[in-house]
């Protein structure tokens, strides 16, 4: 059974919102005291956020779909629907968030770090927000938006000061096993190891995490053996260390091309020419081991590398190269640029910035793409009529109508508002966003009004009957 992940696809949705509500208030001795429709509730969003306790993405490997629950719609009397709860994705350290296309979305570094991957939706306004002075009974209000909805990659880089990389049986296991507390499974045959495994390493005043990478083999960055699905864990670690098999039995290697053939990966895998390098020729306790050890030292260290004799089994050199890689790392941290303190970077838009583009395609149809016209299109309620007059209205004096006259539209040219898969289609008249005022001052009801004096209704009547007699006037009966 699998029980470490590196790699899944995530797809997460984040909740609705919830719809607002059309609601008059009613009430003894006030039968209809106004509009109290309240707001729809906000949806949950999908956060991701690192959690040291978290090691393995094997969770999401399992049930790669998760949602955020959807916000509850408004009621009446001013009451707004509750939130959806936020749904929080706990992932190791080290894991980046891409896209379906590989464009790195998050690089999640750091315990408590966090990416919203999918936002919730708007919740609707109620008719209570609506209302104005002009408009002071709504007899509509506006639906949720929908949450996001979205498929990412999630990637674990190891988070570790050191590396060990090598041959497969070299003894990066044995190694990280006597240098640390970790106990990762040894055996004496190729690709024992196929998880990386992580120890940590006490010397002196200085602690670090070691790792130890598994499957390295001639063509690993190209996908042979299982390099390539571990070669991204040596991205983060700032100290590398080959580990050389002094005593193996195959007569077509020695340390040296090993060597050289690891280096070949490293390069072709790309990124990590600045890591320091350290040499472990390990086994050294084997006489055999020990002679060739003692052959190949000297043209190792003409190249530059710093060397180590170790034996992981008789624990033969192990302080001395403990204390090096404590110094590397050292030197490696302190080199790092001090985290600076967060930074708002404001971009204001342009002054000409209208928000909406309008464009006419090869059919002729002219296409509205922006932010507002289209949230304002999917909170709309196109079987009540109020509701479309208000986004005549909202549109009218967004500018669309003008934009398409400049584009060129004329009376019965189809517009659509919205992406290709999920537009909203009608026939424009220019007339249309303007003549949404003709309709009358919508949402008003004389019942809201305040009651006239007894005399005024009396004359009122009595001009009532006299518009009925003259009409009359003149009239013979059958």
């Amino acid at each position: 059974m699998t029980t470490f992940v590196d790699r899944v696809e995530l797809h997460v949705a984040a909740g609705n919102g919830g719809h607002g509500c059309a609601s008059v208030h009613r009430e003894k001795f006030k039968p209809l005291g106004g509009p109290d429709g309240g707001n729809g509730g906000r949806g949950g969003d999908v956060i991701l956020t690192v959690d040291q306790s978290v090691t393995t993405l094997l969770d999401y490997h399992h049930s790669p779909h998760r949602k955020a629950t959807n916000g509850k719609p408004g009621e009446g009397g001013n009451r707004s629907g509750k939130d959806g709860q936020d749904l929080v994705l706990p992932v190791p350290d080290g894991t980046v968030v891409l896209d379906k296309a590989g464009n790195v979305l998050a690089d999640l570094v750091g315990h408590g770090t966090s990416f919203v991957a999918a936002q919730g939706g708007r919740g609707g306004l109620g008719n209570a927000a609506l209302a104005s002075a002009r408009r002071k009974a709504p007899g509509f209000a506006l639906l949720g938006e929908p949450g996001d909805l979205q498929d990412v990659v999630l990637e674990l880089k190891t988070v570790a000061d050191v590396a060990l990389v090598g041959y497969p049986s070299a003894g990066k296991s044995s190694l990280i096993s006597v240098l640390s507390a970790a106990k990762p499974k040894i055996a004496d045959y190729p690709f024992t190891t196929l998880v990386p495994n992580l120890g940590v390493v006490t010397a002196g005043s200085t602690v670090y995490t070691i790792a130890d990478v598994p499957g390295l083999i001639p063509g690993a960055s190209q996908g042979r053996g299982l390099g390539l699905e571990f070669l991204r864990h040596v991205e983060r670690c700032s100290v590398l260390v080959h580990v050389l098999d002094t005593a193996t039995l195959e007569s077509d290697r020695d340390p040296v091309s090993d060597l050289d053939i690891i280096e070949e990966e490293l390069r072709q895998y790309g990124g990590l020419g600045d890591r320091p390098r350290v040499v472990v020729l390990n086994k050294t306790d084997v006489p055999d081991g020990r002679e060739l050890a003692e052959m190949v030292r000297p043209d190792l260290e003409a190249r530059g590398y710093r060397v180590f004799e170790v034996s992981a089994v008789a624990h033969l050199g192990l302080r001395e190269l403990s204390f090096a890689l404590a110094e590397l790392v050292g030197r490696a941290r302190a080199a790092r640029p001090k985290e600076e303190a967060t930074r708002i970077v404001i971009r204001p838009k342009a002054v000409d910035d209208t928000g909406f583009t309008v464009s006419r395609e090869e059919d002729g149809l002219f296409r509205v793409r922006g932010e507002k016209p289209e949230r304002w299109v999917r909170q709309t309620d196109f079987n009540n009529d109020e509701a479309v007059g208000y986004l005549a209205d909202r549109l009218g004096r967004l500018g669309v109508e003008e934009q398409l006259v400049k584009a060129g539209a004329r009376a019965g040219d189809g517009v659509a508002i919205g992406p290709e898969d999920n537009a909203v289609v009608f026939d424009w008249e220019p007339s249309m966003m303007a003549g949404a005022e003709m309709l009358g001052r919508r949402g008003e009801d004389h019942r809201f009004e305040a009651p006239r004096p007894a005399a005024q209704r009396r004359r009122d009547r009595q001009a009532e009957r006299d518009e009925a007699d003259q009409a009359f006037e003149g009239f013979e009966p059958f």
